[in-house]
């Protein structure tokens, strides 16, 4: 993938998380909007996963110790197909 296409989905999971947490009166954006960068970049260009296989043994596993930057992480987990974006408007 190249880095211009990793750019604009790190623009649009901002945009996703800035509405989500404004809506989730979500105190702590900064975390958030601090860590998609490296959270698309390890979850588009680095890490072993597939959403349709996540008890895949051989696949990668990825803790955010960052708390705060919960909200970006679900971004980015709907987007890749974990679960449903949908379920993210009933984030709180």
């Amino acid at each position: 993938m190249k880095f211009q296409e990793l750019k604009n989905i790190a623009h649009i999971l901002r945009g996703r998380t800035i509405e989500t947490s404004h809506k989730a009166e979500v105190p702590h954006l900064g975390s958030c909007l601090s860590c998609i960068d490296i959270l698309v970049a390890l979850y588009w260009h680095i890490l072993r996963i597939d959403p349709k296989r996540p008890d895949q043994e051989e696949r990668d596993r990825f803790i955010l110790s960052k708390g705060h930057g919960a909200p970006a992480l679900f971004q980015v987990l709907a987007m890749k197909g974990f679960f449903d974006e949908s379920l993210l408007q009933s984030f709180n």
